[in-house]
């Protein structure tokens, strides 16, 4: 809880949960978020919350001094532990990263810093932003959102996967087009950010699809596909098991899925989310 006790303490010195925010790089929701967390772990309240400002209670003028030696003691810890790192790191991730990059990032980093705890947390894109934003994770990993970010958070690109057609191995070879018109169409769930992206191509080329299952799993879209349930339009993963599966490029019409991560950068290189995100960038780039 180190972190929200820092940000209890700006805003104490601040008097509001906007300037505790541009001092520590965060957005006024992930304050709030991180006061709430702190006001659950103690049990108490600790500000008479106004309009405009976010003034101690009694509970808070009590915590403020044992929050302040409880954050310089950490502080000190650290500076006497320099060298050896150590620490915990949360990584929000899509499901589809968990199998192969994140898999051949870790590796390298836990060989590096194996005291290090590293908790992944699932989800979709979406929701990993808004977890990112709020402070519950330190960085994810997830599809580029098609809207600006918020001023505090950052991306940094890693993949840029090609998304293709997917068609049962056994079905007669014919056009992209005339198969999305004519085949059952395994959706690529439209509430996700990759989802979304296929269903602009499908606007954009005026195809009218025959729908029949819509789902957010890479991997089940394709195994759905290799069962002969219809076909789909999916990013070409690296991994992707192709057995039973013919991928067709969309040739002139080709688009693509961009895999990154957002989080409050540029990362310090020497903390435990720089170093992270070496590892990813490196695991990316491998063939």
């Amino acid at each position: 809880m180190i972190k929200e006790f820092k940000t209890f303490i700006a805003v104490a010195r601040d008097g509001t949960f906007t300037g505790a925010g541009a001092q520590l790089g965060l957005t006024q929701s992930a304050v709030s978020a991180q006061i709430k967390r702190l006001e659950e772990y103690l049990g108490v309240a600790l500000f008479d919350r106004g309009a405009r400002a976010a003034t101690l209670n009694a509970h808070g003028r009590e915590m403020l001094p044992q929050a302040e030696e409880l954050v310089a003691m950490a502080e000190r810890m650290a500076t006497a532990g320099a060298g050896h790192v150590s620490g915990s790191l949360r990584i929000g991730a899509i499901a589809s990263v968990q199998q192969d990059l994140l898999v051949r990032a870790l590796g390298e980093f836990r060989a590096g810093y194996p005291d290090v705890r590293v908790r992944i947390v699932p989800g979709v894109s979406l929701s990993l932003l808004g977890q990112v934003d709020a402070g519950e994770v330190d960085m994810a990993l997830l599809i580029r959102p098609p809207f600006a970010l918020p001023p505090e958070l950052g991306w940094q690109p890693l993949l840029r996967e090609e998304v293709v057609l997917a068609m049962p191995e056994s079905m007669p070879l014919a056009p992209w087009r005339e198969l999305l018109a004519t085949q059952p169409f395994i959706r690529y769930d439209r509430a996700s950010f990759g989802g979304r992206v296929v269903d602009l191509f499908l606007k954009k080329q005026r195809i009218t699809v025959h729908e029949a299952v819509e789902l957010d799993e890479i991997e089940a879209i394709a195994n759905m596909v290799r069962h002969g349930l219809g076909v789909g339009l999916l990013p070409r993963l690296r991994g992707l098991n192709l057995d039973g599966l013919r991928l067709l490029s969309l040739g002139e019409a080709a688009f693509y899925r961009e895999i990154g991560i957002i989080g409050r950068l540029p990362f310090d290189a020497g903390s435990v989310g720089g170093k992270m995100a070496e590892c990813l960038g490196r695991a990316a780039a491998a063939p």
